[in-house]
């Protein structure tokens, strides 16, 4: 591409820098800016933080992890009701862009968005964070306990919200057919036994909206092994909400989680 057509000749604006990722963006950007255009889900109003920040107490003054911002909704939200810090990870390069043009046109100031792999940057516990915020990202993981349980190492308070493999829905799911799902086999991690279902993303990395992770498959859990392993990583006081199972995409739910007392970061109870 000729260098010349990399220049802009309109007046500077909040579009243009949408434009630079044209056709790519999934959000919808919140008033006064909603007028842009962009994408259309509405995650900078995301019902599902507000219903979060009700089940922990409110986010006021609090460190946040969030892993997988995506385009910097939530992130957004999250300043809006008094975080403190947050502090969030994006692996997908040309979404860590969006974000940082987020951040410009939003004028965050409490967010900072780091590029890199969040389960790396979780086996190094250097940070201590109050709450994590992993929406969207479970369902995206090769080994999704590990996930959890780096999770639970060091912070008290999780929200999830996650696809889940349920055999029945999947079944009837015309959006899950074609080889999407292609085999089940049994994994422990950490103590923990459970069932991984295997989603292949086929066509879907052909699309530069592919939001999951960087391999070509995923592994999903049923319901009851994420809750499960939730419990077996410390976590407990569990609030549900957002239970869908005619989403188009797959069966799935938001769970806000506590740690319980006596339970050390990681472990499971005390004399359990």
């Amino acid at each position: 591409m000729d260098i010349i057509e990399q220049y802009v000749t309109s007046y500077p604006s909040p579009q243009n820098l949408v434009d630079l990722f044209g056709g790519e963006w999934l959000s919808r950007f919140p008033p006064p800016h909603d007028g842009l255009t962009g994408g259309t889900v509405p995650l900078f109003q995301d019902s599902r933080i507000n219903w979060a920040g009700r089940c922990i107490g409110g986010f006021a003054g609090t460190r946040v992890l969030e892993l997988g911002p995506l385009e910097g909704g939530h992130s957004y939200m999250l300043e809006q009701q008094g975080a403190a810090r947050v502090t969030a990870i994006e692996a997908n390069s040309r979404a860590y862009m969006k974000c940082l043009i987020t951040k410009e046109i939003l004028q965050l100031q409490r967010v900072q968005f780091r590029l890199g792999n969040f389960i790396e940057y979780l086996r190094d516990p250097d940070e201590a964070f109050d709450i994590c915020i992993a929406s969207g990202v479970l369902y995206h993981m090769q080994n999704p306990a590990e996930l959890i349980g780096l999770i639970a190492a060091r912070v008290d308070r999780i929200m999830l919200w996650t696809h889940y493999y349920d055999e029945d829905v999947i079944r009837a799911h015309p959006n899950l057919q074609g080889g999407r799902f292609s085999g089940r086999r049994s994994a422990e991690y950490d103590g923990f036994s459970h069932e991984l279902y295997r989603l292949n993303y086929l066509d879907s990395l052909k699309s530069r909206k592919f939001a999951g992770a960087a391999a070509t498959y995923s592994h999903w859990m049923t319901r009851s092994d994420i809750l499960g392993c939730l419990e077996h990583f410390g976590y407990g006081d569990f609030q549900i909400a957002f239970e869908d199972k005619a989403h188009p995409h797959g069966p799935c739910f938001a769970v806000v989680g506590k740690r319980r007392a006596g339970c050390p970061p990681g472990g499971i109870l005390l004399g359990r």
